[in-house]
């Protein structure tokens, strides 16, 4: 199952890979609930959104893995998602 924490009002603006939508109505201050709820955090591209999930991540002592996104200390930069899952998975398994 994927839940989105979305950042408006509207249930429908999830896309389709989305199972279940949870409408915060607080545009990027969901990224501290996105953050707070992951136990590691994949961050694909971005801009700075991206970038301030990276942050609370990395502050809250998460581990962080990335796909062609900013080069930041505490990041590890993976190639693809396969790749992601797998550094996250077998971190947390340990």
């Amino acid at each position: 199952m994927t839940v989105g924490i979305l950042p408006g009002d509207d249930r429908s603006a999830a896309n389709r890979f989305v199972d279940a939508a949870i409408p915060t109505g607080l545009g990027e201050g969901r990224n501290v609930l996105v953050v707070r709820a992951a136990d590691a955090v994949i961050a694909v591209g971005g801009a700075y959104g991206t970038l301030s999930e990276i942050a609370l991540a990395l502050k809250a002592g998460k581990r962080v893995v990335g796909i062609g996104t900013w080069d930041i200390d505490g990041v590890v930069s993976v190639p693809d998602a396969s790749a992601a899952v797998e550094a996250v998975l077998g971190n947390l398994s340990t």
